[in-house]
């Protein structure tokens, strides 16, 4: 079999058969392809697309190309939640608990923040020695137990994918929605569970910035994982303003305890308990308004936070952080921003936020670059809310050298205005097949 030929098909339109796919997937993760033939083909498959059986047999391939994880010893009732990414979204840290104090195993591997977008395993680091590398088997006894496994990605998950989007990045491929979809899945799928939900984000604080266009990754990916033999949903969500009102490691763990607490913000709160609800149904075939009022019983009975605390003591993290015992680390210095005229918060540029909060520490720009834990942004003022002039808008947290800048981007991120806003449906639309 020869690259040429494959590339020459896929140029012609022509749909690449299973041993094609596999081969070019073989030959990306061992060495062998050069970079100008896999950056020839796809570019083919940017401007010729990729039938559903063919974006199937390619994520496949990808999630096959390195470590699989063998969930089966979990039973049936094992799954895995994924954001496209966003800016305050700290869902992970709620839902995941909810569905776990309900009888789900959730096993979920993270990842690490990247530009405006936070990781939760960045997070996770916020609660002294909470283990977020462990092995496959430590993964699967903690998950045994208490039902859930919060943990950083460990081992060889889809290399293929890791060299494709490198490859992508530079060569003006990485807007296909065939491409997108098989490299997020390829990691779903390897990573073990029999139930699948996706968090699919649009607005200005998104990959995706409208909905139309989150509503088609979410349907390519729902169809791929369904046509793969996982049972899968997408719940499309905006992501136009900030998840919350804290931005930052620390300060969203404090934020997601206060919500498994039952206090908080009420749209935060108001997606956790959907996110639940769904990969509740998802598990266990329920109907939807019942795995919402189950997920709800959950959060006020105490057992979705005791839940998260006894995986989190199970991993090696201090609990009197959790259970308000101890104090978490505060940053050194914070620097607030005022409302210049009365009015109305008529929008939050959610990118602009999350790059606030890179500034001030809370992220980082390349992926082995070091965080302050304690950093991060706190909206003193919300979406649709009134403002009086003086009023403070924002406060940013970290390093006193840091905020300055980080204070301008802040203030230029909100907009206040003399009318009140309309109300931002937080749930676009759920998508269940295709």
């Amino acid at each position: 079999m020869l690259m040429t030929d494959i590339i020459a098909n896929k140029r012609n339109r022509e749909e690449l058969t299973n041993k094609e796919i596999d081969f070019f997937i073989n030959g990306v993760t061992n060495g062998s392809l050069p970079d100008y033939q896999i950056s020839a083909l796809l570019m083919a498959i940017y401007l010729n697309g990729l039938s559903p059986r063919e974006t199937v047999d390619l994520t496949l391939a990808m999630a096959k190309s390195g470590d699989m994880l063998d969930l089966s010893s979990l039973g049936d009732k094992t799954v895995d939640k994924h954001s496209t990414g966003g800016v305050g979204d700290k869902t992970t840290l709620i839902c995941a608990p909810i569905a776990a104090a309900l009888g789900c195993k959730v096993a979920k591997m993270s990842g690490r923040g990247l530009g405006h977008t936070g990781g939760t395993v960045d997070k996770l680091e916020a609660i002294d020695g909470y283990k977020t590398s462990i092995t496959a088997e430590e993964m699967l006894e903690v998950t045994k137990k208490h039902g859930l496994c919060l943990v950083g990605h460990s081992g060889n998950f889809a290399p293929a994918d890791k060299r494709l989007y490198a490859i992508r990045d530079v060569t003006a491929t990485v807007e296909s929605i065939p491409l997108i979809a098989s490299s997020i899945m390829s990691k779903k799928l390897a990573a073990g569970a029999k139930n699948i939900l996706l968090d699919v984000k649009f607005g200005s604080g998104a990959f995706m910035k409208s909905a139309e266009e989150a509503e088609t990754l979410a349907r390519k990916m729902v169809e791929i994982g369904n046509n793969a033999g996982r049972k899968t949903a997408a719940v499309i969500t905006d992501m136009d303003i900030p998840l919350g009102r804290y931005i930052g490691n620390t300060l969203e763990i404090k934020e997601a305890l206060e919500i498994l607490k039952c206090n908080g913000d009420q749209r935060l709160r108001e997606l956790c308990i959907a996110l639940a609800a769904k990969m509740h149904s998802l598990c266990f075939d329920c109907d939807i308004k019942e795995s919402e009022e189950l997920s709800i019983k959950a959060l006020e009975n105490g057992s979705a936070f005791e839940k998260l605390c006894e995986s989190a003591e199970a991993l090696g993290g201090d609990v009197r952080l959790l259970r308000g015992e101890k104090e978490f680390p505060e940053a050194e210095a914070n620097l607030k921003i005022f409302a210049k005229e009365d009015g109305y918060v008529s929008a939050i540029n959610s990118e602009l936020i999350g790059k606030a909060a890179v500034l001030s520490g809370a992220g980082r720009e390349t992926i082995n670059e070091k965080i302050d834990l304690t950093a991060g942004i706190y909206l003193n003022k919300q979406y649709g809310e009134p403002v009086t002039k003086g009023d403070t808008l924002a406060t940013v947290f970290g390093k006193k050298e840091k905020l300055t800048l980080a204070a301008e981007l802040l203030e230029k991120a909100y907009i206040v205005s003399k009318e009140k806003p309309k109300s931002r449906p937080l749930i676009y639309k759920t998508v269940n097949e295709v």
